[in-house]
């Protein structure tokens, strides 16, 4: 690789050119989950450690032991280029699901390939989305500066949640504010009128991180 070069996936602007490893030296570990092409030539995954060399549907099946009860949703009539930024952040905080509404196609560039590590959902409209979730016990809730809408900072969050944000711009369609089972705001004090979606979405989600989530443990401490 040329001195500089930066993979695609490498999210991190400096630091070494590459990411992830080299082939395996030495013996092959055995195990189903080891994948035998990453081992012969190396794995530059955007994936943290633990799963180096991992086949892709052993990463989602250990995931899915230790996903979190929140979910997300996200309004897509514009192709919102947030979508894929939504994603990885979700990803991150090992979400649920994340809930798709309206067009099906949406931009993954952001998503950084997380989407293949995340349970994705297409909705063909909010209603649907609203009875999918209702179905599973899990409260709808939208965040868009609204009259009557909640504090982030001071509200309780309910455990079982899924956080259904709007368009950059437009914020939640009028079909969604019917929808959702309430709504909530994140304080500011500058001049603008609202933060970027994607933003708002790690916030919001990060909330509940850090209301629920078990951090006693030190494998949650990863970068």
């Amino acid at each position: 690789m040329i001195e500089d070069e930066r993979a695609p996936y490498d999210p991190m602007p400096h630091g070494r050119p590459e990411v992830g490893v080299g082939p395996w030296e030495g013996p092959w570990p055995d195990g189903d989950h080891w994948d035998p092409e990453l081992l012969r030539d190396g794995d530059r995954r955007n994936v943290v450690d633990r799963y180096r060399y991992w086949r892709l549907e052993a990463i989602v099946a250990d995931l899915d032991t230790r996903r979190h009860a929140f979910h997300v949703a996200i309004e897509n009539w514009q192709h919102d280029f947030n979508i894929g930024t939504i994603v990885r952040t979700a990803n991150a905080f090992l979400a649920a699901e994340v809930h798709i509404v309206g067009n099906r196609r949406w931009n993954r560039r952001g998503a950084m390939v997380t989407d293949r590590y995340q349970h994705v959902r297409h909705h063909a409209d909010v209603p649907s989305l609203a009875a999918y979730l209702h179905d599973k016990g899990v409260r709808l809730l939208g965040i868009d500066n609204l009259p009557g809408s909640l504090h982030l900072e001071t509200m309780e969050l309910p455990r079982d949640v899924c956080f259904l944000f709007g368009q950059e711009g437009p914020g939640l369609s009028e079909q969604a504010r019917a929808a959702c089972d309430g709504t909530f705001s994140i304080a500011q004090f500058g001049s603008t009128r609202s933060i970027n979606a994607s933003s708002a979405a790690a916030i919001a989600m990060h909330s509940w991180i850090r209301a629920y989530a078990d951090l006693s443990h030190e494998e949650v401490w990863r970068g």
